[in-house]
Parts: structure tokens; C-alpha cells; sequence
């Protein structure tokens, strides 16, 4: 593959995972035909769905077809996905259903490998697909607290320097991963199945020695939560209410994980009690059982992790975002 920017660019494989997309597919399929660098494979996993997401894919020859019987969530999907990935596909990029890539999307995130050879992860700038003058986010935030969010979510995007930058990690609805890097970690985490997998896969990268840079030039335009009732459904606050506590668990590094645990304890705390009087009390109370249901085998994978890690407490924590009370919107690069 050529760039118009100079430079054979590596081989990339394009991963989406699907579930009752049909409302999306289409237009992301169709950007994803008309890039100016087109990827080596397009895998397609498609969760059983029960709409006409399976008519819709087979009209675009060049998609390899996953069809599953069964719902097997982001994580899950994703890591069936890498396993079909040809050994000639030195990078994967993930692609949601409701992310529609601008025509120089994965030309400028390749270029940006090529240039950026410290860097083993690369992630986009989202816009809003309803208007794209605000962003969606320029990748992830993770504060100490254990409280992740997308950076810039909701602000202008005039308001943004147009400079690669490093970021603590990529939203997977559009980003690209050295296949070896994600191989080297293990993939996503099959039990997260859907929400904070990409910020948990982020986090163990980190804590290999691996980097993430924004790309601003990489630009999607995304939907958010499309196929799955939106970030404030039933489904979004409990997978997102659960796997934030087992990330934490899994991740948080040395000395960290100590000192802050009280400081995380509370944000749950704060969290349950806000959905309660929000009228989401049941979801968000199985959410938190389930995870503390759960917080033996995460431990189990903290131990394969931490004694695997390379990054020092100190690079660590000089990427997380350390304000006693973070502002989401404020989090972001103004000019």
C-alpha cells in the first residue's frame, strides 16, 4: 500500500464487530470502501443478529463474513476476529458499526506508525455523527480514582491543537493496534464482553511498555452506543458499572492500586448511591454485586499482569489524570 503522503505503508486488517446494525452498516461499510488506502482484510464478526445486518455486509464483496450463533459481546468478538487475521497483517484497526471513517481515516493512522515508531497503538479523533464540529472524544482518560471517560467528550472541536499527542489509551471504535502488541497481552478480556474492554486493553498495554498516540488527522465520525440502547441504558451502566471495578483490580500497579483503593471504594460509593436516586438502583446494584462476585478471578489476572509488567509506577502514573475532582470536558487540548 502506498501513501500519498511518501512510503509503502504496512498491511492492516479492519475488524468490526456487529450486533443488529443495520441502522449503521451500511454507511460505515460504504466509508470504509472509499479510503484512500484501502486495508489488506475486512473482517466482519456479526453477533446473531436479528435484523438485516448479515443482507447488508454480503453487498460489499470485499468483507470477510464471521456470522455467529450467538451473542458474543465486543470482547469476545474482537478476539474471534484476530484469529482470522492473515499473517500478512502487521497492524488490526477496530471499526464500530456506527463509526463512519473520513476517506484518509487509516491512510493517516498507518502514516502515523511509519513516523511514530515508538508508539505500538494509534487512536482517532471522534466526532459527533449528528454534528462534527463537536467531539466525540480524542481518545481515553484514566484517573486515579479508577473513573475512565472519552477526552474532549462534548467540546468543540475548533477548541483542539491539531498536534499528535500521547494519550493514556484509544477508544477501539476506531484505532489501530501492532496485532503482536495485542497478541503479546493476552487480547481483550472474553469476561468484560462489552464496555471498558478497550480501556482495559489500553491498560495492560500500558503496563507493557506499549504507547498510545492521538492522531488528529484521523478523523471518524461516531454514533456512541448505537446498537445498544445508548450510555445511559440499562445494558451500557451495567457492564460499564461492573468492569470498571475489575479493571481497577486488574490493573492499578504497585504501590497505586494500595493508596488509592480507598479513593476507588468511594467512587463506586458515590456511583451507586447517584443511580439510585436516578431511578437505575437495581441495575447499577446487581452491576457492583456482580463485580465483586467476580473480584477473585480478576485478582487471579492482576498476578499474571503485575508480574508481567514493564512500565514502571512512575510511567504510570505520570498518564493518569491526577485532579481531585476531574472535569471531563476540561480534559482536552485548547489552543
Amino acid at each position: 500500500m502506498n501513501s500519498s503522503f511518501g512510503g509503502v505503508l504496512p498491511k492492516v486488517a479492519v475488524i468490526i464487530v456487529n450486533w443488529n446494525g443495520e441502522k449503521f452498516l451500511d454507511h460505515c461499510l460504504s466509508a470504509l470502501s472509499q479510503q484512500t488506502v484501502a486495508p489488506h482484510e475486512v473482517i466482519l464478526v456479526d453477533n446473531a443478529s436479528s435484523d438485516t445486518s448479515l443482507a447488508i455486509a454480503s453487498h460489499f464483496p470485499f468483507v470477510k463474513l464471521l456470522p455467529q450463533t450467538e451473542n458474543l459481546g465486543f470482547a469476545r468478538g474482537n478476539n474471534l476476529a484476530i484469529k482470522h487475521v492473515s499473517n500478512e497483517s502487521e497492524w488490526i484497526a477496530l471499526l464500530n458499526p456506527d463509526a463512519f471513517a473520513d476517506r484518509c481515516w487509516l491512510e493517516s493512522l498507518l502514516d502515523a506508525a511509519i513516523k511514530y515508531k515508538d508508539f505500538d497503538v494509534f487512536g482517532s479523533k471522534l466526532t459527533s455523527a449528528t454534528n462534527p464540529n463537536v467531539l466525540d472524544g480524542v481518545g481515553d482518560a484514566y484517573h486515579f480514582s479508577g473513573l475512565h471517560w472519552r477526552k474532549g467528550h462534548g467540546v468543540l472541536d475548533a477548541r483542539v491543537i491539531e498536534n499528535p499527542s500521547e494519550i493514556f489509551c484509544p477508544c477501539a471504535a476506531a484505532a489501530i493496534y501492532r496485532l503482536s502488541s495485542v497478541i503479546d497481552v493476552g487480547g481483550f478480556d472474553d469476561d468484560y464482553f462489552c464496555y471498558v474492554e478497550d480501556v482495559d486493553l489500553g491498560f495492560r498495554l500500558r503496563l507493557a511498555g506499549y504507547r498510545c498516540l492521538y492522531v488528529p488527522t484521523s478523523i471518524v465520525q461516531h454514533v456512541g452506543s448505537g446498537t445498544t440502547g445508548g450510555k445511559h441504558s440499562n445494558f451500557s451502566v451495567y457492564h460499564g458499572h461492573r468492569n470498571l471495578v475489575w479493571t481497577y483490580i486488574k490493573d492499578m500497579p504497585g504501590i497505586l492500586f494500595w493508596f488509592f483503593l480507598p479513593v476507588h471504594l468511594f467512587l463506586n460509593l458515590v456511583t451507586v448511591i447517584y443511580f439510585v436516586i436516578s431511578g437505575h438502583g437495581n441495575v447499577v446494584l446487581r452491576s457492583k454485586w456482580d463485580a465483586i462476585k467476580g473480584i477473585p478471578s480478576a485478582w487471579q489476572k492482576r498476578r499474571v499482569i503485575q508480574s508481567r509488567r514493564k512500565s514502571s509506577v512512575r510511567d504510570i502514573w505520570r498518564l493518569l489524570d491526577k485532579r481531585i475532582i476531574p472535569m471531563r470536558r476540561a480534559n482536552f487540548w485548547r489552543k
